[in-house]
């Protein structure tokens, strides 16, 4: 909103809640690969109450590592006093941005995520780009050269992480949303309808299956949380407003979300929005609403799934699903009720694959030490190097939550060259549904 003068800086009652105790030590990743104190919880909230206390100036150093911050929010689960951590790290983050103190690679960052994630055609636009970039051979082409190693910032690294894009986007089908007792809307958010359709259209089939009506208000925008982690409040204001008016007017019972960081926001659209008076009634109705997908389903008493799918299958939680928004066992409840699904625990399940939204191309070397340390305990719990796994058919399958935690995996199946797929939760059900055709 133009004009908005809203104070950012996180409150003296929310950082003091940090007793110094040491329980996030051990769940924070970046801690536990540099074990540096200032790369702690801690130690960030230290700096941060230092510089809100006007002790300390937003310097390249303090920067540097409350950027490495991956915001898993690990630490919150851990934390015995209740720090609200990613709020305090958003908070800390948004005012230095307001400030203009920030580097520049962040003002770089928030101007491109601004002009960007409120516009869907310009998205769109984006992705038929990459569509064309792979599909023309321009890919084979730029890789086989080694351009990109001539150029800054690890960008052979970052294009190597790009999925292999399916030929066309969601598009949310066509129904009688009259036939069904109960209806809820889906958030189909920016990257999701380009990146992963599949996983929309499983949402609407598997809800469809068990008696829920899906709409998709085509006034939707992108929930804010890549604005929101990056520092942009003012952005992630303003599609919190568009978003809250245009589900509320749906007049459905509950918002379904299959992206977890899209999730966790959406349901703090409330502190996000305290501030302002038309809106801080409106967002918290709204985010009461809101509801993943697994969480959702998990609550029916769905159809028990009739297929089975005969694979060993591996949960990945995804951050903001487990640590953000709590929801730990839906999902694993889920993939339980599908008949001949062997689930097979992960090892540090809930430790952040490297992925955290952008992270993956802002801080790539710790982005890919994590994934890297994922990969070797997925590689353990799936059995994938064995040779017993050929690369298709029967392969095992890592489960998640998050459009960036699924390409990230992918990636590392790819960098590992490890035989296997990925998938959301809700995909495997719709197998089992017999829907897909998987």
């Amino acid at each position: 909103m133009a004009g908005e003068t809203i104070d950012d800086r996180p409150s003296q009652e929310a950082l003091s809640k940090c007793v110094h105790c040491g329980f996030c030590l051990q769940e924070c990743p970046t801690y536990l690969q540099l074990g540096l104190e200032t790369d702690s919880p801690r130690g960030r909230i230290h700096m941060i109450e230092a510089l809100t206390d006007d002790k300390i100036s937003a310097t390249p150093t303090l920067t540097q590592h409350l950027d490495l911050c991956l915001q898993c929010r690990a630490c919150e689960t851990a934390c015995p006093s209740g720090v609200e951590f990613g709020s305090i790290m958003e908070s800390a983050r948004a005012m230095i941005v307001q400030s203009g103190e920030a580097p520049w690679s962040w003002k770089i960052r928030t101007r491109l995520l601004a002009a960007l994630l409120p516009y869907p055609k310009r998205i769109a636009a984006l992705f038929i780009g990459l569509r064309l970039y792979q599909r023309t051979g321009m890919q084979w082409l730029v890789r086989a050269s080694r351009v990109l190693r001539l150029l800054p910032g690890g960008l052979a690294e970052a294009e190597s992480m790009l999925p292999e894009l399916p030929a066309r986007r969601f598009e949310m089908p066509s129904g009688d949303g009259d036939a069904y007792d109960r209806t809820v809307a889906l958030l189909t958010g920016c990257v999701m309808p380009h990146l992963y359709p599949r996983t929309h259209e499983a949402t609407v089939r598997v809800l469809e299956r068990n008696g829920i009506g899906v709409v998709a208000p085509p006034e939707q925008r992108c929930c804010g949380a890549l604005s929101l982690h990056a520092g942009d409040r003012l952005t992630a204001r303003d599609l919190a407003r568009l978003n809250v008016d245009v589900f509320l007017a749906s007049g459905v019972e509950a918002v379904i979300v299959n992206s977890a960081g899209c999730g966790a926001t959406m349901k703090e659209y409330g502190e996000l929005l305290a501030a302002d008076p038309a809106y801080a009634e409106k967002a918290v109705r709204f985010s009461s609403m809101v509801r993943d997908v697994t969480e959702f389903l998990a609550e029916l008493p769905i159809q028990p799934p009739e297929r089975g799918v005969e694979q060993r299958v591996t949960y990945q939680d995804s951050c903001h699903l487990v640590h953000g928004q709590r929801v730990r066992s839906a999902p694993r409840t889920l993939l339980r009720s599908i008949p001949g699904l062997e689930l097979v625990e992960l090892e540090g399940a809930d430790r952040c694959c490297g992925s955290a939204g952008i992270y993956s191309f802002a801080q790539r070397e710790m982005s890919l030490r994590l994934l890297d340390e994922k990969m070797r305990d997925v590689a353990s719990a799936l059995d994938l190097r064995t040779g017993r796994w050929p690369d298709t058919g029967n392969a095992p399958v890592i489960a998640t939550a998050n459009p960036g935690c699924m390409m990230q995996l992918e990636a590392g199946l790819r960098r590992h060259r490890l035989p296997g797929r990925v998938v959301h939760v809700v995909e495997l059900l719709d197998e089992a549904y017999g829907a897909a055709g998987g």
